[in-house]
C-alpha cells in the first residue's frame, strides 16, 4: 500500500492548515485553513494544488479560521463531497464562515475604494476571496459526527473524532487506512489542547499512530502553571480598577472569550475583584456561547456544577452581551472603570479597534492579550512593545499598560505536548511537526528526538511524502 501526504500549510508557520491524504483513488483533506499571517495571505488565493472536484471528503478538526477558514473558496470552485466534524463545530463553523464571507466583502470593497483614491494596486485581487453567499452554499456539505464513532469513508478507510480540549467540540483526528490486508493509522493533532483548563474536557489519551502530525504552536517553551491564571488576572484588573482605567481584552470569538468569562465570574463568586461591568462586544462571540450553553455534555465536571448552581459565567451580573453597533460604540462614553471583551483576538479587524482608540495612549488603562499573537498582525506589535502603531488610519502612541497571559493558553506547550505523546504505546514511524512557526518546530522537532529517539521531520510548504 502506497499512502501520499501532502503538507499545503500549516508547515513552518502556524494558519492555514491544509494536509492532503492519498491513496489509490481516494483523496481526503484534513482541514482547510486560512492564511492570517501577512507574509503567507498571498497563498489564499493560490489554486488549489489538486483540483477540489477531486477531494473524496474533508476532516476538519476544529472550527477556528485558520483551520476551516478556505471551505467556502474549496467548495466555490468544486468540491462537493462531505466535510465531516464534530456536532459542535458544525454549529461554530456556521457562524464563523458566514462572518468571514461577510468580513471579506467588507474588506475587498473598502481596499478598491482607497485604492482607486490613491491610484494603485493592492497585492491582492479586490474582489472577496469568497462572499457570505459562498460560505452559506457550503453549509449543506457539513455531517456532523459524534466523538469516538468512526466513520467509513470508501469502505476501507475509516476516521475516528476524539476530544482534543483545544477549543469546543474539537478533535483530534485518527485516519485508518487498509488496502489488501494491510493498515496504517495516521493521526492529525489539530491543535491539542491543555489538562484542567475550564469548561472541557482534558484532550483524549491516545495510544496508537503509524504516522504523526503534531502542532507546535507553542513547542519551544513552557506556560506559566494553569492555576496561578486567576490570581495574575485579579492583579491586573484590581490595578487597573484602582488606576481608574479600562482593562481592554483583545479575545478570539471562539474559547477566549468563554475562558475570561469564567475566571472573571469564579473571580467574582470569590470576592477577589471590584464588581464591575464586564462587555462581551462581539456578535459572533456571543452566538458562539449559545452554542456552549447547547453543549452541556461537552462541559467538564466544574462548569457542569456552575451550570447546577445557576452561577453560570455566561449569565452574572453586570455582564452584558452586546451586539449592535449603538450598543457598541456607547461603551466608550462609560466614565467609570469597565472591562471589555472584544475581537479580533489578533487585533486585525472588528470591534477590537475601536477599543484599542479609545484606550491605548491611556496610562491608566491596560491591554491584556491572552492569545496567540500571528507574526504581522497589529497585536503582535503591541504586545511585542511597539511605541506607536496604526490604528483604523491613524499612529497613536502606546501609553496603556500593555500586558500578556500565556496561562490562558488552548494549546498545548512542549512539555504537555510530549506527555500528551508519551501515551503512544510504541514509536510512531514518523513524527510530522507542524502548526508552529519555523523556529518553534525545529526546536520542538529536536526537543521531541531528543526525549524519545523517534524520527521527527519538520516539513516545509508543499512537502509531499510517501509513506510505506
Amino acid at each position: 500500500m502506497q499512502i501520499s501526504l501532502s503538507f499545503l500549510g500549516a508547515c513552518q508557520n502556524v494558519t492555514g492548515s491544509r494536509f492532503l491524504v492519498e491513496v489509490d483513488d481516494l483523496k481526503v483533506l484534513v482541514d482547510c485553513g486560512l492564511y492570517q499571517e501577512r507574509d503567507f495571505k498571498k497563498r489564499n488565493w493560490d489554486p488549489f494544488p489538486v483540483p477540489p472536484a477531486e477531494i473524496d471528503a474533508v476532516l476538519l478538526t476544529h472550527a477556528h479560521l485558520d483551520h476551516c477558514g478556505l471551505l467556502p473558496k474549496l467548495a466555490k470552485e468544486g468540491f462537493a463531497g462531505k466535510i465531516y466534524c464534530t456536532p459542535a463545530t458544525a454549529e461554530i463553523a456556521r457562524i464563523i464562515l458566514l462572518d468571514a464571507g461577510h468580513l471579506q466583502e467588507e474588506d475587498a470593497a473598502y481596499k478598491a475604494k482607497r485604492h482607486r483614491k490613491e491610484g494603485r494596486t493592492g497585492p491582492f485581487p479586490d474582489v472577496p476571496l469568497y462572499t457570505a453567499e459562498d460560505a452559506r452554499r457550503c453549509l449543506p456539505l457539513f455531517s456532523p459526527v459524534p466523538y469516538c464513532r468512526p466513520i467509513t469513508l470508501d469502505g476501507s478507510a475509516k476516521a475516528l473524532f476524539q476530544d482534543a480540549g483545544h477549543v469546543f467540540g474539537s478533535s483530534v483526528i485518527t485516519l485508518r487506512l487498509k488496502r489488501d490486508g494491510d493498515s496504517r493509522t495516521i493521526l492529525f493533532s489539530g491543535d491539542v489542547g491543555r489538562k484542567n483548563m475550564p469548561i472541557l474536557q482534558d484532550p483524549a489519551v491516545l495510544n496508537h499512530a503509524d504516522y504523526l502530525l503534531v502542532e507546535s504552536t507553542y513547542g519551544d517553551r513552557v506556560h506559566q502553571p494553569a492555576e496561578d491564571v486567576q490570581g495574575e488576572l485579579a492583579e491586573i484588573v484590581n490595578s487597573t480598577y484602582k488606576a481608574g482605567g479600562n482593562l481592554v481584552i483583545p479575545s478570539f470569538a471562539l474559547e477566549r472569550s468563554q475562558d475570561i468569562l469564567y475566571h472573571l465570574n469564579e473571580l467574582r463568586l470569590a470576592e477577589r475583584i471590584p464588581d464591575l461591568d464586564v462587555f462581551l462586544d462581539s456578535p459572533m462571540a456571543i452566538e458562539i456561547t449559545r452554542v456552549f450553553e447547547d453543549h452541556p455534555e461537552l462541559f467538564d465536571e466544574e462548569m457542569a456544577e456552575r451550570i447546577s448552581e445557576q452561577m453560570s459565567p455566561f449569565s452574572f451580573p453586570r455582564l452584558h452581551m452586546t451586539v449592535s453597533t449603538k450598543e457598541s460604540k456607547e461603551i466608550n462614553n462609560t466614565s467609570r472603570p469597565i472591562i471589555v471583551i472584544a475581537g479580533s483576538g489578533m487585533c486585525t479587524g472588528g470591534r477590537i479597534k475601536h477599543h484599542l482608540v479609545s484606550n491605548i495612549s491611556r496610562p491608566e488603562s491596560t491591554i491584556l492579550f491572552i492569545g496567540y499573537q500571528a507574526v504581522g498582525t497589529l497585536g503582535r506589535s503591541i504586545a511585542g512593545g511597539a511605541k506607536e502603531v496604526r490604528i483604523l488610519g491613524k499612529k497613536r502612541q502606546v501609553k496603556a499598560r500593555v500586558t500578556q497571559m500565556s496561562g490562558f493558553s488552548a494549546h498545548a506547550d512542549r512539555d504537555e505536548l510530549h506527555q500528551w505523546l508519551s501515551g503512544l504505546e510504541k514509536p510512531p514511524r514518523e513524527v510530522f511537526v507542524v502548526h508552529g512557526e519555523a523556529d518553534s518546530a525545529k526546536s520542538f522537532a529536536g526537543f521531541l528526538n531528543e526525549k524519545t529517539g523517534w524520527k521527527v521531520t519538520v516539513p516545509a510548504y508543499e512537502d509531499r511524502y510517501v509513506l510505506s
